[in-house]
């Protein structure tokens, strides 16, 4: 599963697929309805590769909560995100006891359940990516990735900068005096 490539866009429900970066912003596709649109950089877009929840020791990345979801939920859907918040709460304490209560939200639960069952049902979970025990920034390792590489972790919501020749003004050459 390559989270880099899901973007959640604020101010939209649902998540997107990254299709190609636009001169001011990016071009996604929602995976509910397959439309694609135009999003303005001056939008807070995040890749799902970039998001994590706190914890009270250290931020754990969400593809490691999902797979913890996926775990607890035994490969099935896991709790209807209109379920009450204590209930929420309690989900949440399974599937990461030391989450921090005071900085994640019932909102941001719910956000996380939806999110996975979306990729659940689109079958978009698997957790095949690395060798046990290896997250996948390790099993890269030693390895110096491609220009192309360094170009596609970049974050999304940034619009690269475009070169725009400089205006040539239409001054007049002084005269030669003799």
């Amino acid at each position: 599963m390559d989270l880099k490539e899901i973007m959640s866009v604020s101010g939209q429900s649902g998540l997107f697929r990254f299709i190609s970066q636009g001169r001011n912003g990016i071009i996604v596709e929602a995976f509910s309805d397959k439309k694609r649109s135009f999003v303005n950089a001056s939008s807070k877009v995040s890749s799902l590769e970039d998001i994590a929840i706190f914890t009270s020791e250290e931020e754990v990345p969400l593809k490691q909560v999902l797979k913890n979801i996926f775990e607890q939920e035994n490969g099935g859907p896991a709790p209807d995100p209109k379920s009450s918040p204590e209930a929420l709460k309690a989900f949440m304490e399974k599937i990461l006891p030391t989450y921090d209560q005071d900085r994640v939200y019932v909102s941001d639960i719910k956000k996380l359940v939806t999110w996975y069952n979306t990729l659940l049902s689109l079958n978009m979970l698997s957790f095949e990516d690395a060798p046990s025990g290896e997250t996948p920034a390790e099993a890269g390792a030693g390895e110096e990735p491609a220009a192309e590489a360094r170009a596609a972790e970049e974050p999304a919501d940034k619009a690269k900068p475009v070169k725009v020749p400089a205006a040539r003004k239409n001054t007049p050459k002084p005269k030669s005096q003799k």
